[in-house]
């Protein structure tokens, strides 16, 4: 590992350190070891310029670096950095905190390490005849997924809300007994038409969250997928989706797709976001104050190489008793 001079100001030391993606780098590299690729999956950053950063990283001295294969590895390896460096970096990491920039960090690394092990375990699997890679290569990655939605009833009806082109109500579509997909966008709506124009069990109808244009009681489930963010406000919407639902049919279910809490404040602008995404308590006592009886929340897996927030499902239920 090639270290700092002794003698090395502590002025260029810090140099290095000046970068903020850099301190971002060494934090990750110090918990794992990565390749640059996959640094620049974390860091959302390309791959030449993650090259360029971790170079003067190296060339400080802060990073020890060694070859597996085709593959670089790159790491900071606390016990061997200069005395000097690593009284220096533990008084930056300890300053760097844990904002929502490195919370989306940390949500990714684990992503690509996912995706890591997921590779080594298809390697393995190809010596061994390994089933998945054999399925994926005769039926595809999307049969799994698209299976599960026959744990849906078929007397169902479930609203699409904020259905944009429609992508939600062509996957519920041939599980269930009708789906109606709302928007106030009349360019979506028509977007979705002509994406279902032959799908005879999808109904549109036009509307806001806040106002739906659906009478009470009438759908067993309703999903909303990255729209609540757009909304004003978003207890009145989830008020309308319980109003809206019945539980007569073991349905009674609303799922909540969104962004968890970010500070990416141009997309105010740029797509006309009215919040930074939300909490997952936030959106577990919106649901529970609507009137939901059993409201749970997950965190999204990312998907490697994806460039927004992280996501969040939350899904709530109606006591049956109630409707």
């Amino acid at each position: 590992m090639k270290r700092p001079a002794k003698d090395m100001p502590v002025t260029e030391r810090l140099n290095a350190l000046a970068e903020p993606v850099r301190l971002r780098m060494l934090r990750l590299l110090e918990r794992e070891e990565l390749t640059v690729g996959e640094v620049a999956s974390v860091v959302q950053l390309p791959q030449s310029t993650v090259s360029r950063h971790l170079k003067v990283l190296l060339g400080g001295g802060w990073l020890a670096r060694r070859s597996v294969g085709t593959s670089t590895l790159h790491r900071l390896l606390l016990d061997d950095l200069e005395p000097e460096s690593r009284r220096l970096w533990i008084a930056v990491r300890d300053q760097v905190g844990g904002g929502t920039e490195l919370g989306e960090d940390d949500r990714r690394l684990e992503a690509v390490l996912q995706e890591r092990a997921s590779d080594s375990q298809a390697f393995f699997g190809r010596i061994a005849g390994e089933w998945d890679s054999v399925r994926a290569e005769l039926f595809g990655s999307r049969f799994t997924p698209l299976g599960l939605l026959g744990l849906l009833r078929p007397d169902w009806v479930v609203a699409d809300l904020g259905c944009g082109t429609g992508n939600a109500s062509e996957v519920l579509e041939p599980w269930v007994e009708r789906v109606i997909a709302v928007d106030l966008s009349e360019p979506m709506l028509d977007a979705a038409r002509k994406r279902l124009g032959e799908r005879d069990r999808v109904e549109f109808r036009t509307g806001p969250l806040e106002k739906l244009p659906l009478a009470d009681g009438s759908v067993d489930a309703a999903v909303c997928l990255l729209v609540l963010h757009h909304v004003a406000e978003p207890g009145k919407a989830i008020a309308e989706i319980r109003r809206v639902l019945r539980a007569s049919r073991s349905g009674g279910v609303a799922l909540i797709v969104d962004m968890v809490e970010h500070d990416r404040e141009r997309y105010r602008d740029l797509m006309g976001h009215q919040h930074l995404g939300f909490r997952t308590e936030e959106l577990e006592e919106l649901m529970s104050r609507a009137g939901f009886a059993t409201v749970t929340s997950r965190h999204l897996p990312a998907e490697p190489g994806s460039k927004g927030p992280g996501l969040i499902a939350t899904v709530g239920w109606l006591d049956e008793a109630t409707t």
